[in-house]
C-alpha cells in the first residue's frame, strides 16, 4: 500500500473535499485487508519489544476525527497485539477545573510517553484549535486574559505554538504520527442511527452528538486549516479514509509499522563483562543437581 497518498506534505494546499472517505486502494475484499492487518499487528508486537529494550525513542500517536469516525475501534484493533506495559492510551474530553487552570498544552504534556513506550492520544491539544474555534463561547468564557481571547491572530499563534512543541518533542526523541480519520457526513449519519437502533450501543450515543453534527462545515474548515498549518516532515498528518473501518485500520497499521521500522531499533549490545557473567550463570544452572 502506498501510504504517501495519505500524508499531508508540509506547505500543501489542503482541501479535505479532495480526499475520498471511501477509498480502499487495491483492496476489494475485507478478508484480505484483515489478513494484512493481522500481519501488521504481529510486526507491531515485535517492534514494540525492541523499542522498549532500546529505550532511546518514544512514539506518540494522535487520533482526531468527527464523532463516530472510529477512533476507539481503530485503537482497539490496531494495538491489540501490544504489551499493555509498554503502551498507554489517554482520552481527552472536556477539561477539568485543574486543567483549565493551566495552559492548553499542559494536560497533554503530563501524559507524554516515556522513552521505550508508545503513547496514544484519543483527541489531544488539537481540540483547542478545533472545538474551541468552532464554539467561540468556550474561549470567551475561559480564564485567559482579554488581550489573548480577543487576539485576531490567536489561531495562527496556536498553530505556531503547537508546531514548536512538536518540534521540541521530536528533537528529544519523541516521534509523532497524527491521524485524521476522515468519515463522510452520510456515513456518520448511518453510524449514529446504528447506535440508536442497537440497544447495546445506546450508551455510545449522546444528544450532543447530533448538535455537533450541525457544526459539520465549521469543523471541516477548522480541521483543514489545523492540518495544513501543523503537518511537517517530522510530525506529519495522515488523512485516513474512514467510511470502511476495515481499510482504515489497515492503513493506520501500515503507517505505524513503517515509522517504527525507520527508527532502526536495536536490542542493547551486551558488554564483554556482562557476557562473561551470563556464561558463568549458564554453567552454574546447567551443573545444578
Amino acid at each position: 500500500m502506498n501510504i504517501d497518498k495519505f500524508c499531508v506534505a508540509e506547505g500543501e494546499k489542503l482541501d479535505l473535499g479532495n480526499h475520498q472517505t471511501d477509498f480502499t486502494a487495491d483492496y476489494t475484499s475485507k478478508n484480505d485487508a484483515e489478513k494484512d492487518l493481522k500481519r501488521n499487528i504481529k510486526r507491531l508486537h515485535d517492534f514494540q519489544r525492541v523499542l522498549y529494550a532500546d529505550d532511546k525513542h518514544s512514539l506518540l500517536i494522535i487520533f482526531q476525527a468527527m464523532d463516530a469516525a472510529g477512533k476507539d475501534g481503530t485503537i482497539r484493533h490496531v494495538m491489540s497485539g501490544l504489551n499493555p506495559q509498554g503502551c498507554q492510551v489517554y482520552s481527552f474530553k472536556q477539561p477539568s477545573k485543574e486543567e483549565l487552570d493551566h495552559d492548553y498544552l499542559w494536560r497533554c504534556m503530563k501524559s507524554l510517553p516515556e522513552r521505550g513506550r508508545i503513547g496514544i492520544f484519543n483527541r489531544s491539544y488539537y481540540e483547542d484549535v478545533l472545538v474551541v474555534r468552532v464554539h467561540p463561547g468556550i474561549l470567551q468564557s475561559s480564564k485567559l486574559p482579554n488581550n489573548i481571547k480577543n487576539d485576531r491572530n490567536i489561531w495562527r499563534k496556536r498553530f505556531k505554538q503547537i508546531g514548536n512543541f512538536e518540534k521540541h518533542l521530536n528533537q528529544n526523541g519523541t516521534h509523532i504520527l497524527k491521524f485524521f480519520l476522515n468519515v463522510s457526513k452520510e456515513e456518520q449519519k448511518k453510524r449514529f442511527l446504528a447506535r440508536i437502533n442497537t440497544p447495546e450501543k445506546n450508551w455510545k450515543f449522546s444528544s450532543g452528538d447530533v448538535k455537533e453534527r450541525g457544526f459539520w462545515d465549521g469543523y471541516q474548515k477548522a480541521y483543514t486549516e489545523a492540518i495544513r498549518e501543523t503537518s511537517t516532515e517530522d510530525s506529519p498528518w495522515f488523512i485516513i479514509p474512514a467510511d470502511n473501518k476495515w481499510f482504515m485500520r489497515l492503513a493506520v497499521s501500515e503507517i505505524i509499522v513503517k515509522k517504527l521500522k525507520s527508527l532502526n531499533l536495536e536490542y542493547p549490545k551486551v558488554s564483554e563483562d556482562h557476557m562473561k557473567h551470563l556464561l558463568e550463570a549458564k554453567t552454574m544452572l546447567e551443573n545444578e543437581s
